[in-house]
């Protein structure tokens, strides 16, 4: 029954999933190999044992010095839930502050579990407006608990409503094998700003951007309730999609859509993914085909606007479970998001109508749950705002595979590249204002298969860049996002006879954004780079894990143009081996984020 569910199962993934002999998949393992390793070791009572913490590596929220106000907003034990409603809390901003003019609003998750339990996929949002995307952790016997803290600040206009309901999906199932529950408290701390000076939403500032980064209006591009599931859109293959009517309000100047995105059961490893050339000629049952490349395409009535080519989350089942405790995964437990300029295209939908944003995902397997949020400026000085769309351009996918393999033995080089761009004016209260906007994007996939398929080394980079330049006849403003995602494992199968085999793998993960917002007298920027590798082998009888080890290594680095911080830490089965950070930014230190773009440049 646990097999059949759509959602994160123990996804211990062999790479080499075809056996010479049979050309047949290697099961998922049905056991926690942590559990095994646990009820093997522990000889004390585990309610002796306290908890051991998880945690993805990020830089933390930059706060005022000012005290809080917070608020426990949802209690929870998620037991059996899957193919149930989402579970739901009123919601309504705190009344009783000292204050109501909020600098910072930040989003805590906290959940403890213990026993065993696959990781499962799961989402907040408010009044449909998709607030987290996230991962569980796998518990242990001895229970595990973890925290995650996002702030939530672009959301102000949403967040000061009264009267809205909170819906979180966290598909889960509990029995007398997998027997952990899900126990989980989500707050909402809102932190006053230092001065009195308020926020005033919808003031147009320069350029027609607000004063206020923040949106006036956010509008969810997500499913109704009621639902037995997520409100995410599930999209099943190549073929779907999925679509969302809306309408904005027409003196709207500016819209950016923020759209969520994570993938599962045949697609959760996606680069991984084998061409179906190569499938068909070994006559290969039980696969993951389509080759090795995805994009999410976003359209607004039928035609494409842009696009997104996902950062390759490894969740915390995900590879060997081993590697991901207590340091999971990048992106694991805060998935990113990914913004589309809609700005050029408010000409085209200010008419008071409505409109249709849809959703697909070039050569997707089942299932990806992907759904948006619609961030909206109003110009309150104007009843109403025009537009025109003046060009809007994408170039087709351009496509080379080089295959070369005999029988199952290969080497396989996929690279696309494409490009979108869109030019639109906006007439507001401040004047003409002139938006264009360009997504590039380059893809390279290098696999290998050895050894009759039980070994298979991957890697793969993407470049995904965006740039948005607006500007009126006196001024000039320029955002860029500079994105390089890096995606490397290399695994190896032997056969131990008896059922039983030996699994190793080492992966790396590469998530690095370069920012820059430069509006000619003023200008800011930022730089991250986080680079994770893990190694890990395990050996399995039938669909048991006997023993295990995973190490992980993970360099975080992070500035901008007030705030720097890094962190380089090492963990091997749950033990963390060395742990640096600092907060101190170094001018003599060179950015490696450069190098990393052009040791896989494409």
């Amino acid at each position: 029954m646990v097999s059949t569910v759509p959602f994160l199962l123990l996804n211990i993934l062999s790479f080499s999933l075809i056996t010479a002999g049979k050309h047949t998949f290697r099961p998922h393992f049905t056991i926690d190999p942590t559990t095994v390793t646990i009820t093997a070791t522990t000889t004390t009572n585990n309610n002796n044992i306290p908890p051991t913490t998880y945690f993805e590596v990020t830089k933390p929220i930059q706060l005022p010095n000012t005290k809080p106000c917070s608020t426990l907003i949802l209690q929870h034990d998620f037991a059996y839930t899957y193919g149930s409603p989402p579970v739901s809390a009123p919601y309504s901003p705190p009344s009783n502050c000292p204050s109501t003019n909020f600098d910072t609003i930040v989003l805590e998750w906290t959940a403890t579990c213990q026993g065993k339990q696959f990781d499962r996929i799961f989402g907040v949002w408010l009044s449909g407006v998709e607030l987290l995307r996230s991962c569980t952790a796998e518990p242990r016997a001895t229970g595990i608990i973890w925290t995650v803290k996002k702030d939530i600040s672009k959301y102000y206009s949403l967040l000061m409503k009264n009267n809205q309901t909170l819906d979180v999906f966290l598909g889960n199932i509990v029995d007398s094998t997998y027997t952990g529950i899900y126990h989980v408290n989500i707050s909402i701390h809102y932190y006053p700003a230092e001065n009195k000076k308020s926020r005033n939403l919808g003031q147009l500032g320069q350029l027609g951007q607000l004063g206020d980064p923040w949106a006036d209006l956010i509008i969810p591009i997500s499913r109704n309730l009621p639902l037995n599931d997520g409100l995410w859109f599930p999209i099943q293959n190549s073929s779907d999609v999925q679509t969302k009517k809306f309408s904005i309000p027409q003196n709207a100047h500016k819209a950016v859509l923020e759209v969520y995105v994570s993938f599962h059961e045949n697609d959760e490893f996606w680069p991984t993914n084998l061409p179906n050339e190569y499938i068909l000629d070994n006559n290969l049952t039980g696969y993951a085909g389509n080759g090795p490349f995805r994009e999410v395409e976003v359209s607004l009535d039928g035609a494409v606007i842009g696009a997104v080519w996902p950062f390759t989350v490894v969740y915390t089942g995900g590879v060997n479970p081993l590697l991901w405790r207590p340091i999971t995964g990048i992106g694991s437990f805060d998935l990113p998001t990914y913004d589309i300029e809609i700005t050029p295209f408010l000409g085209t939908i200010l008419d008071g109508k409505t409109h249709d944003f849809s959703f697909s995902v070039t050569n997707a397997l089942n299932v990806w749950f992907v759904n948006a949020n619609l961030h909206v400026w109003i110009d309150k000085k104007s009843e109403m705002t025009s537009g025109k769309l003046l060009k809007q351009k994408g170039s087709p996918f351009h496509v080379s595979l080089v295959s070369n393999y005999t029988g199952l033995n290969g080497t396989f080089v996929t690279k696309v590249t494409r490009s979108i761009k869109s030019t639109g004016w906006v007439q507001s209260s401040l004047g003409k204002i002139v938006t264009e906007s360009t997504q590039e994007f380059r893809y390279i996939n290098t696999m290998v298969i050895a050894k009759n398929a039980d070994s298979q080394i991957v890697e793969q980079t993407i470049g995904f860049n965006d740039t948005v330049h607006t500007e009126n006849p006196s001024s000039v403003h320029l955002k860029e996002s500079l994105k390089s995602f890096l995606f490397y494992i290399d695994s190896d199968t032997v056969d131990k006879g008896n059922g039983s085999y030996i699994s190793v793998a080492n992966i790396t993960l590469g998530f690095n954004e370069k920012k820059v917002d430069n509006s000619g007298t003023k200008s800011s920027y930022s730089v991250l780079e986080n680079l994770q590798n893990g190694q890990g082998s395990m050996f399995v009888k039938g669909s048991s894990v006997v023993s295990g080890l995973g190490s992980t290594q993970e360099t975080y680095n992070y500035a901008d143009d007030k705030f720097c911080y890094f962190r380089d830490i090492s963990s091997s089965n749950y033990t963390i081996i060395y742990d640096k950070e600092g907060d101190t930014c170094s001018k003599k230190k060179q950015s490696r984020f450069n190098l990393v773009s052009n040791r896989h440049s494409i």
